[in-house]
């Protein structure tokens, strides 16, 4: 993310989101009621003097948004906000109607909001920062693999594919077999690391993943380079990868990525209840509860309750923010497209660590 002018006093922030992983931070950015300001194209119809208005044509236009509704399309790299218009050129007209604005990478735009949360301030800064926020990852026993990629907001599966190999008895055509499967593993695994050219980690429980390391450097040299580890995992394909954010053992490799450091804190949540500790809490109710008594320490949100709330819910879930960052505690939003988040959505989509009981 490429943060051209932030002028929070003014309440507008002007950047260029430079990956998927960006669109994702400003769909969780932007809100309704938000202004949303940036050129697109827009119809215009010429209109002569006693005769029908002539076919219309596209124009390209600035133009400001006061955002109704937000949505994120991950397959076509874009995010589109829509909502009436509230900035246009007098020439072409069309103010207080409807439009749509795509957001797309390496396309600038800004965002006006009547007062900027801590959070999403901090997370817009961190956006900025990142250096590495993409790791392919390929989990893999000797009856599946899963090729993905490890981004901001979640795990993107890339490829799943199942095997039923040879008994060892079969040892002739097990190995054939075997051959034959992390071949196809390497040809998913290189379709996906070519576009991307991230870190590569191979996941998986036993000696495959290692067997399949060895034939990587063996097949695919520069391929090869990018393998930063080989962890072990109790279990292959989608489910060795959810396991591995879960026991924390990827924390090296993905320091920068906010999907690690989100798992982690809800894995926490769910710890500390398990154990029947006073020093956390959660659904609205209670939350709110501790807010009030400057108690929450740390406030984890799922992010489905600031897109899909109501006007009054999100009212009073940012009121709820406002207090818990005014007391000096922490605001974190869970994307609930990884595992993480939708653990944290069913306990409410709200939980807050405490400094102190509140019985």
């Amino acid at each position: 993310m490429k943060i051209l002018e932030k002028r929070l006093k003014k309440g507008f922030v002007k950047i260029v989101p430079e990956s998927l992983d960006d669109l994702w931070h400003l769909y969780n950015i932007i809100y309704p009621r938000d202004a949303v300001y940036a050129r697109t194209t827009r119809e215009v119809k010429v209109q002569e003097d006693y005769a029908r208005p002539k076919e219309g044509r596209r124009v390209s236009v600035f133009m400001g948004v006061r955002v109704e509704k937000v949505f994120w399309d991950k397959s076509l790299n874009r995010l589109r906000v829509h909502g009436v218009i509230c900035e246009l050129p007098e020439d072409i007209g069309g103010r207080g109607m409807h439009h749509t604005l795509n957001v797309v990478v390496d396309k600038p735009l800004t965002i006006v909001k009547a007062q900027w949360l801590k959070h999403q301030v901090d997370r817009l800064d961190r956006a900025s920062h990142v250096e590495a926020p993409l790791v392919t990852v390929l989990s893999i026993d000797d009856e599946e693999y899963c090729v993905a990629i490890l981004r901001q907001y979640g795990v993107e599966v890339k490829t799943e594919k199942s095997t039923r190999l040879p008994g060892k008895l079969e040892a002739e055509k097990r190995d054939e077999a075997i051959k034959s499967f992390f071949k196809s593993a390497l040809q998913a695994l290189q379709e996906t690391w070519t576009k991307v050219r991230s870190p590569v980690v191979i996941l998986g429980p036993g000696f495959v993943k290692n067997d399949f390391a060895k034939y990587v450097r063996e097949k695919a040299t520069e391929l090869a380079d990018a393998i930063v580890d080989v962890k072990g995992v109790n279990s292959a394909g989608v489910a060795g990868i959810q396991e591995a954010l879960r026991s924390g053992v990827l924390g090296k490799t993905l320091k920068n990525i906010r999907i690690a450091e989100e798992t982690r804190l809800v894995e926490e949540v769910l710890a500390r209840l398990g154990r029947s500790a006073t020093d956390i809490t959660y659904g609205r109710n209670d939350v709110a509860r501790a807010t009030e008594y400057g108690a929450v320490e740390r406030l984890l949100v799922a992010d489905t309750m600031l897109r899909e709330a109501s006007d009054q819910e999100r009212t009073t879930l940012e009121n709820i923010m406002r207090n818990v960052e005014a007391k000096g505690g922490q605001v974190t939003v869970i994307s609930t497209e990884h595992e993480a988040g939708a653990k944290l959505q069913s306990l409410g989509g709200i939980a807050a660590f405490l400094r102190f009981p509140i019985g």
